[in-house]
């Protein structure tokens, strides 16, 4: 049986993500594999048949999650761990219960780092490419605020390219 490579995520507005992308044009090498999300579950394998549980669950979850509202207020960096500069979202109840409910026991995949809830602008830059993105950056304050309303599972298609599975809405 076929494994496909799976990840589950939240695409905010279009105004957010226009924003995001004027800057993934220019400095993140992946701008054209995904439209800006924060991720909620990292990229896992499954086979169908996992995949036709995950979306029980996945469908379970959604309906007890009601829509929330996130802030973006400054761009942050995981350096010196990796040169990868991002939106930082306000720490949010809710999309860390959607994240520790995505990764508990039975859900397929393991959380390789920590939850930090964030839309990527840059990623795999030199290190002074990095310092100065992130030097110029850091210093600009964003008043970004948005509504989410639902969250989507996603496979990976063989150019690297990711597409939508299947869309959740909150509270349905």
């Amino acid at each position: 049986m076929s494994q496909l490579t799976y990840g589950i995520a939240v695409f905010p507005s279009k105004k957010i993500q226009d924003i995001a992308n004027s800057y993934r044009m220019r400095y993140d090498p992946q701008y054209s594999k995904i439209p800006p999300h924060i991720t909620l579950k990292e990229s896992f394998t499954a086979d169908q048949q996992t995949i036709d549980k995950l979306t029980e669950d996945l469908s379970k979850i959604a309906k007890e999650t009601e829509p929330f509202d996130i802030e973006i207020k400054k761009v942050s960096s995981f350096s010196p761990i990796t040169h990868t500069v991002y939106l930082k979202v306000e720490p949010n109840d809710t999309l860390s219960k959607l994240n520790e409910q995505m990764n508990a026991e039975g859900f397929p995949g393991e959380q390789a780092f920590s939850f930090v809830p964030h839309i990527t602008i840059s990623q795999d830059l030199s290190e002074d490419e990095h310092s100065d993105v992130y030097g110029t950056l850091k210093i600009s304050s964003f008043d970004l605020k948005d509504t989410i309303d639902r969250f989507q599972l996603l496979y990976q298609l063989d150019d690297g390219s990711w597409t939508v599975y299947e869309t959740y809405k909150l509270g349905e």
